[in-house]
């Protein structure tokens, strides 16, 4: 299994937080519903490069309280549904 994705989770478990979180979306009246855990797996599909980007990210979003882990995964599952959503955007 990826190396950084075990880091990922371990950093979750040792913060007491559920990988199995799940956030709510709301695009265009459609709710879409990503749990943590996906949202890893999603970046963790990416180069290595970005995964380590992710990581990095992640631990710093931990170490500023003012922004959290909730916000980071808000973020990241944003950048998910946009990349999605622009995909299958005909022009």
């Amino acid at each position: 299994m990826n190396n950084t994705k075990e880091q990922c989770k371990k950093i979750l478990q040792q913060e007491g937080i559920d990988i199995n979180s799940e956030i709510d979306f709301d695009v265009n009246g459609k709710l879409h519903t990503l749990s943590f855990l996906y949202i890893i797996d999603s970046f963790m599909l990416s180069s290595e490069e970005s995964q380590a980007v992710f990581l990095l990210a992640l631990e710093k979003a931990l170490e500023a309280k003012e922004m959290g882990v909730d916000r980071f995964f808000e973020g990241m599952g944003q950048l998910l549904l946009m990349t999605h959503l622009s995909d299958k955007i005909e022009v």
